[in-house]
């Protein structure tokens, strides 16, 4: 009760077809194509983009991080020079 059977379905595909010909709907199935795989194509570039900002911010987060610890080493060589 209530549900879609496949001759209905068959039914409304038939309709469709008559209405719009089969030329209109072979262009809008593949403008829809089209479509979806540009918006694919933008939400990677996107994910892309993010992951590249992340790996420069761990990177300068690095070098920042080892210039301090090398600025403490030439501090303390600069201190145990000055004491001797």
């Amino acid at each position: 009760m209530g549900g879609i059977s496949i001759w209905q379905l068959l039914i409304v595909f038939a309709i469709v077809v008559l209405i719009f010909g089969t030329k209109k709907l072979r262009g809008m199935g593949s403008d829809l194509g089209g479509a979806i795989k540009s918006f694919k194509q933008a939400v990677n570039e996107e994910d892309n983009k993010k992951e590249d900002e992340e790996e420069t911010e761990e990177t300068s987060s690095l070098e920042k991080q080892q210039s301090a610890e090398s600025a403490e080493k030439d501090e303390e060589t600069t201190q145990t020079r000055g004491k001797s």
